[in-house]
């Protein structure tokens, strides 16, 4: 009786109870070449019971392929087990599943990789193939069949408005707390597009919910399933020591006049280092800080709870499961300061240039002219892909890229002559971060940031290489940006030869 008493606080229309069914009559509704857009961005908010339906429908044998197109990377139900038993034929925007990067890189699924502010858009403007389904988990449907999402946002709105029918995997195990965060819209095609009213990360222009309708929703399913979240890296040595390289950064931009102690909104990618730079502004002299990003972990978080930040814009949360635990207890602390929108409103070009995001983002390599690459290893094998780091690093107020300074235990130099792929170019990358130090490039030729970057970011085992070849390219051109290109794409080659730049 009580199982169905929560299920009637969720499900407001009698209209939903008829469509109730189980998750594999509902991965039923999938056929053998369809496009299929879900729900989530990272492993949060994304629908788990029907994908490990159709995952189970391809593990008995069945041959069945399907393209998939989402908000970002998923958790295991979909990037694991569809890949797994060779489901996906095709797969965008994103993902950072080491079982689809091995299938993306042997050729067994096409990948597209692109600027998350532009996926969305890509499906409203018909150049992708139409979505024939939409599996979408839900905290709740209104009584009119409108949809509120649970820990992210992602493409979810586009997709549900783009597609045919719509699955909805109904949560029960999310916090109930979460509704009203939702930010959600579907901006009008050009050239019917008006301005984004969004002037403060705080500001609203949606709905908290999304748009659907009984018409189109073919079934639900009940579940109760956790997102399936990671446990963050530690903060190693190096990690906090690029935090601290960062915040000194931004000290020094304070005592310029550059910036306040408010600093400007904060835009962060995943993984230790960025936790680390939150976490290092808990005991920093900023405050009332702000935050207008994709991804929203555990350091930003505890900068909310703490009041050290007010408001936080995002399309997810990404906490480690102990602190996604706490978020569920504590959901209503972050009403009014936690936002959720979709991910063309959270990496919208237009709204980040206007705020004057601060952006810091990793990088795998970075050469000494100040091109970033960030997606390929030795040039062509991806890793997870460009995310949502170049919507903010073209069009941040500072961007930052971070790495340590080399890899493979000091096998190989992430500091090189010249990137083996570049996804940053110069001309938009403003400072460069390690462990070794910082280089602020803004306004310097491609020879002075190429001293810079030598002598503050690269490693000592390194300096005196990169140097000699910085110094030589010189002697042999008084170009622009000096290179010995077959050399400098040597640099690539011994690694992969030997995994030695030595």
């Amino acid at each position: 009786m009580e199982h169905e008493e929560r299920i009637r606080e969720r499900l407001r229309s009698e209209e939903g109870f008829r469509k109730i069914t189980t998750a594999e009559e509902a991965a039923m509704l999938i056929k053998d070449g369809m496009v299929l857009g879900v729900s989530g961005f990272t492993a949060s908010g994304y629908p788990k019971a029907v994908p490990h339906a159709l995952a189970e429908r391809g593990k008995s044998g069945e041959k069945i392929k399907v393209d998939l197109y989402s908000g970002a990377s998923l958790g295991p139900q979909i990037d694991t087990e569809l890949t797994e038993a060779g489901i996906l034929r095709y797969r965008m925007p994103y993902m950072t599943n080491k079982n689809l990067r091995k299938a993306i890189n042997a050729g067994e699924c096409d990948y597209v990789d692109m600027h998350l502010s532009q996926s969305a858009q890509y499906v409203n403007y018909g150049v992708m193939p139409k979505i024939d389904i939409a599996i979408v988990e839900a905290l709740a449907i209104n009584e009119d069949g409108s949809i509120v999402p649970t820990t992210s946002v992602g493409n979810t709105p586009s997709f549900v408005k783009q597609a045919d029918k719509v699955i909805v995997e109904l949560n029960l195990l999310q916090p109930a707390g979460l509704e009203g965060m939702h930010d959600c819209i579907v901006l009008d095609n050009p050239p019917n597009r008006g301005p984004i009213n969004i002037c403060h990360p705080g500001d609203r222009i949606g709905k908290p919910y999304i748009e659907c309708g009984w018409d189109k929703i073919a079934a639900i399913v009940i579940t109760e399933i956790q997102d399936g979240l990671r446990p963050l890296g530690a903060v190693n040595e190096n990690s906090q020591k690029i935090a601290d390289n960062i915040i000194d950064f931004l000290n020094g931009e304070v005592a310029a006049g550059r910036l306040t102690d408010t600093l400007l909104p904060l835009q962060s990618g995943v993984g230790s280092v960025a936790n680390a730079v939150l976490y290092g502004l808990l005991d920093s002299d900023f405050h009332d800080l702000t935050c207008y990003t994709e991804v929203v972990q555990d350091s930003m978080l505890e900068l909310i709870k703490s009041g050290k930040a007010v408001c936080a814009s995002t399309t997810a949360i990404t906490p480690s499961p102990e602190m996604k635990e706490k978020f569920d207890q504590e959901c209503e602390q972050y009403r009014g300061k936690l936002v959720f929108r979709p991910e063309d409103i959270s990496n919208n070009p237009e709204v980040i240039r206007r705020l004057g995001v601060i952006s810091m983002n990793t990088a795998l390599e970075c050469d000494i002219y100040g091109n970033v690459n960030s997606t390929h290893v030795n040039g062509s094998g991806m890793m997870n892909g460009i995310g949502g780091s170049g919507d903010f690093s073209r069009n941040a107020g500072i961007t930052i890229f971070s790495t340590v300074s080399t890899a493979k235990d000091g096998a190989i130099s992430s500091i090189v002559p010249f990137c083996s792929h570049v996804d940053h170019t110069e001309h938009e990358v403003h400072v460069i971060v390690t462990e070794q130090g910082y280089a602020d490039l803004r306004g310097l030729s491609p020879k002075q940031r190429a001293v810079r970057i030598i002598e503050n970011c690269a490693h000592p085992d390194y300096r005196d290489m990169l140097m000699d070849y910085f110094k030589r390219a010189c002697e042999q051109s008084a170009l622009h940006t000096p290179h010995i290109l077959d050399e400098a794409l040597s640099w690539h080659a011994r690694a992969q030869k030997t995994g030695s730049m030595k």
